[in-house]
């Protein structure tokens, strides 16, 4: 099984963007912890991040016919971004967006998740927790099919 997961805008900065939010780890241990629990999964695991809304586009469209599934961390994009709702409806490649921090907890307008319509499954406020647990909610998800 093969899986990717995207990160989008700020996700980089982890570690350092408002600590009481997100965290003290930084995004490398993350990926860190992502890898570590696909190697026990037999999982391959592709990781990329990026700020610029047209290269986490571009990044699900090289999903099709690569990878299994997608887990997706869009940052503040999920608030915004018809573009990324658009291109993870293009490819058939099922997808679970998950957010570090209990968004329906904070600001109301981080509460719209455009992009969370082209996802089967949403995770939120489970910290770095959320991601290993998408990974395994898609292997559940693809093994069933």
């Amino acid at each position: 099984m093969k899986l990717l997961i995207i990160n989008g805008v700020n996700i980089n900065m982890l570690g350092v963007r408002e600590p009481d939010t997100y965290g003290e780890k930084s995004y490398d241990d993350l990926v860190v912890l992502c890898e570590d629990h696909a190697r026990g999964k037999n999982i391959e695991l592709e990781a990329f991040i990026s700020n610029i809304e047209g290269e986490i586009v571009e990044k699900i469209h090289s999903a099709l016919n690569v990878f299994d599934g997608i887990i997706i961390n869009p940052g503040a994009y999920s608030h915004t971004s018809v573009a990324i709702l658009d291109a993870l409806k293009a490819v058939d490649v099922p997808a679970i967006e998950v957010h570090i921090s209990n968004i329906f907890s904070r600001d109301e307008f981080r509460q719209n998740l455009i992009t969370a319509k082209g996802c089967f499954a949403l995770i939120s406020g489970l910290g770095f927790s959320g991601y290993t647990l998408a990974m395994d909610a898609m292997v559940e998800k693809l093994c069933r099919e």
